[in-house]
């Protein structure tokens, strides 16, 4: 029973993410219409909460020992609800904000995430037809690592009602994270170019028969 609470905790955690980043994009909206320093702070708390659940789900599978398939599957899944909430919103708080070249960049970062996910998750279905583990890639979890603290830092960059960090440093941060998204991409891409060679060849039972 106590193992059973446990997967019930780490699996809530998980899923946890997605309600909270809903909360958070509400918010913002409002925030964008009718700004107050409460309103943000509210809503600031639920990003990074939001955020920060994907460390500690993976964290406290490890330390209960209640990883399973369905949790391994469930994780990025929740991941792509937290990119498909905040990266179409920072594009809107930047153009609203008269940002054009920001927002412009954010519209690339967010088309460029959106489908290496997109990417990622076809590669796992070719690759769990012939028996490849779908499991998270280092390279895959680096760059969860820093791309939901940098969403963080656009959103204070662009929100906050004390300007205290220069934009730059959300600037930087972001080629870095696009240059991650790509590292990553193409890593997946390697990992999994045996399983869609297989899936490119021709299936034998299906094959024209020779006159």
């Amino acid at each position: 029973m106590a193992r059973k609470i446990k997967l019930g905790f780490v699996t809530a955690l998980t899923v946890v993410r997605f309600p909270l980043v809903l909360a958070f994009f509400a918010g913002a909206v409002v925030y964008t219409i009718r700004p107050s320093v409460p309103l943000f702070l509210v809503t600031f708390a639920m990003l990074v909460t939001s955020a920060v659940t994907d460390l500690f789900d993976g964290y406290f599978a490890r330390k209960f020992s209640v990883q399973t398939t369905l949790g391994a599957h469930m994780d990025p899944l929740m991941d792509k609800f937290f990119y498909l909430s905040t990266l179409p919103l920072l594009v809107f708080v930047a153009l609203q904000n008269g940002h054009t070249n920001h927002g412009i960049f954010l519209l690339v970062i967010t088309i460029l995430f959106l489908s290496r996910d997109q990417w990622v998750t076809f590669l796992r279905s070719i690759g769990a037809l012939h028996d490849v583990s779908g499991s998270a890639h280092w390279s895959g979890k680096v760059r969860t690592a820093l791309n939901f603290p940098l969403i963080c830092l656009i959103y204070v960059v662009e929100e906050c009602p004390w300007q205290f960090i220069p934009p730059v440093c959300a600037y930087v941060f972001e080629v870095i994270g696009l240059a991650v998204n790509l590292l990553s991409a193409w890593i997946y891409t390697y990992r999994y170019w045996p399983s869609l060679k297989k899936a490119a060849e021709l299936d034998k039972h299906h094959q024209e028969p020779h006159p």
